[in-house]
This record gives structure tokens, sequence and C-alpha cells, in this order.
């Protein structure tokens, strides 16, 4: 499998919305899809407009499963980007 960074921009409202998208995303990812895509860490962002963002990072057999777990679970993949490589100066907090 590959990493993949994901932004979903101004995707949702509230925090609220943000957790049952979650809740969709991992259910499609663990019962549907899981020898294809492993959602691995998400960081939430407050958007400009006051709705919510992420920046996701999965592993995939490659973009069209981004893809396709994205339309699956109704969720946004505004941009899907390839990680080369990784440089962990320090674990996340």
């Amino acid at each position: 499998m590959q990493t993949f960074v994901i932004l979903r921009r101004s995707a949702w409202e509230t925090e609220e919305d943000l957790e049952v998208a979650s809740a969709l995303s991992s259910q499609v990812a663990d019962d549907e899809m899981s020898d294809q895509v492993r959602w691995i860490r998400s960081y939430v962002l407050n958007e400009e407009d006051g709705t919510l963002g992420t920046v996701c990072i999965y592993q995939a057999e490659d973009e069209d499963v981004i893809m396709e777990h994205a339309q699956r679970a109704e969720i946004p993949a505004d941009e899907i980007i390839p990680v080369v490589d990784t440089v962990i100066i320090r674990d996340d907090p």
C-alpha cells in the first residue's frame, strides 16, 4: 500500500457533522474496504469561512481507491497527494 495525504477543505459546518462523517468513513474503510484502504490519522482545520476541513493520512492501493472510499463514505477528497517519503522529527502530540 502507498501513503496519501487527502485535503478536505471546508467540508463540515460543525464538529458534530465531522463526527458523523468520521464514523461513516471508519465503517466504510474497516468493514467494506479493509483490504484496500487504511485511515491512519487526520488533522482538523479551522477554515477561514468558519467551517472545518481536514488533512488526512491514508494508505491505499492507489488514488482510485481513495476516491472510491470518499464516494462511499460521502465525504470530499479535494486533493489527493501521494507521499514519497516520511521524515519524523517528533512524535505527534
